[in-house]
């Protein structure tokens, strides 16, 4: 396992992308949270499942579900708000909470701006907004721009923050300056954003909806190439910016719900979750979401399977404990790097045939028109909430364990057969004399505080680190220098994987990263 590296400045490409996809991790760590409210929610308290289920057809227990999916439901209502306040903030360097507040005021002020202009022009609509592409926004009739328009906010927000917040006014002025100067510079920004927006966004509703139309149109191909793509941009940390224009906007589709355009396939399938009146959901969750659950839930956990058999006996019992709390992990919740970062440095051409299968997953998915939703990936928790709780009429759920069965075998046989035949070093193949409990148990040796000494000085030492922020499993970090990482250090620690470029460097660990991060922040210090 390897380093990958390149020269770069410290204002690579890869750098600002992988700041820029970790900034979305803010607003898309609420999800889970709250799809799950709705999720529960919606499903116990539909007159459907209480037909079905009459036990649950107890006054007060309706109140607590009919809450619980109101909670959820506003989440997933606002999600321009939250992705306009996570990219700012996330973006960030430094004064945070100013970047957060001057983004809710400028997307307020671009909505209030655009309802100004189109009452000016006549054309704001009286009824049947989403014939028109309107909506309400925090109170506010405007332009349906939805999550595009909080991105577009979050990144003005960033980009005025990142050149005003230590401004220096005139002695008179002087209380306005610095941080404080932010908002207001913002604000007036966002009137002149709401005015562009007037005049550009129709069209670009046009040009979005043909985006559709084309995807549309490659049918099952176009499926399975989404769905490889998506798995291969995964080690860059650069997935998310791939696919949530796919969930949460027109590219993935636009059905009128009750009255409302709801664009976006996971925003279509929240919104039937609470529509009674839906037959089956929304054909787009079956291209865009489905096939993860065939991946993720089985196909992976064969995968793991395959490594422990070709394991050296003497190291079967340590490979056994990593892979088993991988395919657990995986099989659970859909969090799948702890498995693929096991491989992919030691054995890309296993990553990239995992990717083309992740595709025939989605592919077949769509094929067999599995609408089985989600909120963060597709693991067991989410199929039982989105898809058995809501029936196989709804969903065609069952078809998940039948193509998984196959699929899981499929990943057992082609990886055995490719890590024997090729000798990849996977877990437990390793020439070198490497103590694999070493890396597993770091932070059992002299406790957290081992941890993060090696991590910090694996990195550099402190002077060494610019920012240090985690995803969902993994550290990322930008260094000053990054002759100075030490992969040997950073392996000793528990790492799971290392991807490096310029001075970008992501640090793989798991779901526990979160823990981690907070462990080396005691040791630096950091607010």
């Amino acid at each position: 396992m390897g380093i990958f590296s390149q020269e770069s400045s410290n204002h690579s490409f890869f750098a600002k992308a992988q700041r820029f996809g970790k900034s979305f991790m803010l607003p898309i760590a609420v999800l889970p949270a709250a799809g799950l409210l709705l999720g529960i929610g919606g499903a116990l308290s539909n007159p459907n499942s209480v037909k079905a289920y009459p036990f649950l057809d107890i006054g007060w227990l309706q109140n607590v579900f009919a809450i619980m999916a109101s909670a959820g439901n506003i989440v997933f209502a606002n999600l321009a708000i939250l992705f306009a306040v996570g990219i700012a903030v996330g973006l960030a360097r430094t004064d945070k909470g100013t970047a957060g507040l001057a983004s809710v005021l400028a997307l307020l002020v671009m909505n209030a701006t655009i309802n100004a202009l189109l009452i000016i022009t006549g054309t704001l609509a009286k009824d049947n907004l989403a014939g028109v592409g309107q909506g309400m926004s925090l109170g506010i009739q405007t332009l349906e721009t939805g999550v595009f328009g909080g991105v577009v906010v979050g990144l003005m927000t960033y980009a005025l923050h990142k050149r005003f917040n230590k401004i220096e006014l005139p002695p008179f002025l002087g209380f306005f300056g610095g941080s404080r100067f932010v908002p207001i510079i913002c604000s007036f920004s966002a009137i002149f954003l709401g005015c562009i927006m007037f005049l550009v966004w129709p069209h670009v509703q046009k040009i979005i909806l043909g985006m559709g139309g084309i995807v549309d149109s490659t049918g099952y191909i176009g499926t399975l190439i989404y769905g490889f793509v998506l798995r291969m941009l995964g080690p860059f940390g650069l997935h998310h910016i791939f696919y949530l224009p796919f969930w949460t906007t027109a590219l993935g589709g636009s059905e009128v719900i009750n009255g409302q355009l709801v664009e976006g396939t996971q925003r279509i399938f929240f919104a039937q979750l609470g529509d009674p009146s839906t037959q089956h959901y929304y054909i787009g969750i079956s291209r865009f979401m489905s096939g993860r659950f065939i991946t993720m839930m089985f196909g992976l956990i064969g995968a793991c399977l395959a490594m422990y058999h070709t394991a050296r006996p003497e190291k079967r019992k340590v490979v056994g404990g990593l892979l088993l709390s991988a395919a657990l992990t995986s099989f659970m919740t859909g969090i799948t790097e702890p498995i693929e970062f096991s491989f992919l440095f030691v054995a890309p051409a296993l990553y990239v045939l995992h990717a083309f299968f992740d595709g025939c997953a989605f592919m077949i998915a769509h094929i067999l028109q599995i609408t089985v939703g989600q909120t963060f990936s597709g693991g067991c928790i989410d199929l039982i909430l989105f898809g058995v709780l809501q029936g196989d009429a709804k969903t065609n759920w069952l078809y998940i364990p039948m193509v998984g069965i196959p699929w899981f075998f499929l990943y057992y046989f082609s990886f055995k057969f490719l890590i024997q035949k090729f000798n990849f070093k996977t877990l437990g193949r390793e020439d070198d004399e490497d103590d694999m409990s070493d890396a597993a148990s770091a932070s059992e040796k002299d406790g957290a505080g081992y941890r993060a000494d090696l991590i910090i000085e694996g990195l550099g030492g402190k002077d060494n680190i610019v920012e240090f922020d985690c995803c969902a499993t993994r550290l990322r970090v930008t260094v000053k220098d990054s002759d100075k990482v030490s992969e040997r250090l950073l392996k000793e620690s528990g790492s799971r994987g290392i991807l490096s470029s310029g001075n970008g460097i992501q640090i793989i660990y798991g779901p526990q990263v979160t823990v981690i991060k907070n462990e080396v922040e005691e040791q630096l210090h950091l607010e």
